[in-house]
C-alpha cells in the first residue's frame, strides 16, 4: 500500500544512543516502504551550524542520503531545536528543505504540517524569543562566530529554556486553539499534523465550516511516534526502538 510517513521530535544527541540506532533502524525497516518521509522539526537536540564536526551529524545525513538515494524523498520542516540546520547539511543528507508551514495533497487529503511551536500563542515569552532568533542577520551574526564560542552560547540557551519551562503550566506550552483554527482555515485543509508539544493524540477540529482533525506526534523519549498517512487513513502510531 502507498503510504508517506510523518515523524517529529526525536532530539538525536550523542549523549542518547538508544534513540540514534532506534532512528536509524526506522529508516532502514519503515521508512526506505514509505512513499516520502517528512520531518517535521527537532530531529537533532541542538544545532549550531552546518559546519559542526559533531560524528553524529556525519551519520544521520548518511542514513538519509541513503534512504534518497534507494528512491525515498525526504523532507524536513524546522523545529525550534534545530531552526539554524541549513543547506549544507540538507544536500549531504538528500533532504529538501520546507516553510514553516507547508500544504500537502496526498492520496485524495489536504494536510497542513508544521513544527507546532507557532501554534503555542499563549507562551509569549517563548514567542518573543522565537521571533529574535528567527532574525536573518542574528543568525547570520552567530553562526559568523567561532564553534566554541556558539557551543556555549547554545548550553547556555538551553539551560535557560529548561529553567524557563519548569515554572509554566502545561496549557501554556500546549497550542492555542484559536491559533489552530486559523491555520485551518487560512489553508483550507481538513487535517493537521505536527509535533514539538510531546503530546500525541487526535483531535477533532470544527473551524468555521471545516470538520478538520489536529494528529500530534509524540516525541521518541521512550519510543518512536509516526504518522501514516495512505489514502484510507491518516493514523497515529507508538513503536519500541
Amino acid at each position: 500500500m502507498s503510504r508517506t510517513l510523518f515523524i517529529a521530535d526525536l532530539h538525536l544527541c550523542h549523549e542518547e544512543p538508544a534513540i540514534t540506532a532506534g532512528f536509524l533502524r526506522f529508516l532502514q525497516r519503515e521508512a526506505i516502504h514509505a512513499d516520502a518521509l517528512y520531518i517535521l522539526g527537532d530531529l537533532f537536540e541542538a544545532w549550531i551550524g552546518d559546519d559542526d564536526p559533531e560524528p553524529l551529524h556525519a551519520e544521520i545525513a548518511a542514513a538519509l542520503r541513503a534512504l534518497t538515494e534507494h528512491g525515498v524523498p525526504c523532507f524536513f520542516i524546522h523545529g525550534n531545536r534545530d531552526f539554524l540546520l541549513g543547506h549544507r547539511f540538507a544536500r549531504a543528507s538528500g533532504m529538501t528543505l520546507l516553510p514553516q508551514e507547508q500544504v500537502l495533497e496526498l492520496y485524495g487529503k489536504r494536510l497542513l504540517i508544521l513544527h507546532g511551536d507557532t501554534l503555542c500563542t499563549d507562551d509569549q515569552g517563548y514567542q518573543r524569543f522565537r521571533r529574535k532568533v528567527h532574525q536573518r542577520w542574528l543568525q547570520k551574526l552567530f553562526l559568523a562566530l567561532p564553534l566554541f564560542i556558539r557551543q556555549r552560547i547554545a548550553a547556555r540557551m538551553r539551560a535557560d529554556s529548561k529553567n524557563a519551562n519548569s515554572s509554566k503550566s502545561a496549557a501554556i506550552m500546549d497550542v492555542n486553539q484559536q491559533a489552530v483554527i486559523a491555520a485551518i482555515q487560512r489553508h483550507q485543509v481538513q487535517w493537521m499534523i505536527h509535533g514539538h508539544t510531546h503530546r500525541p493524540a487526535v483531535h477533532q477540529v470544527q473551524a468555521g465550516d471545516i470538520s478538520a482533525e489536529r494528529v500530534v506526534l509524540g516525541a521518541w523519549h521512550h519510543q518512536g511516534s509516526m504518522i501514516e498517512v495512505n489514502a484510507d487513513a491518516v493514523s497515529l502510531s507508538a513503536f519500541p526502538f
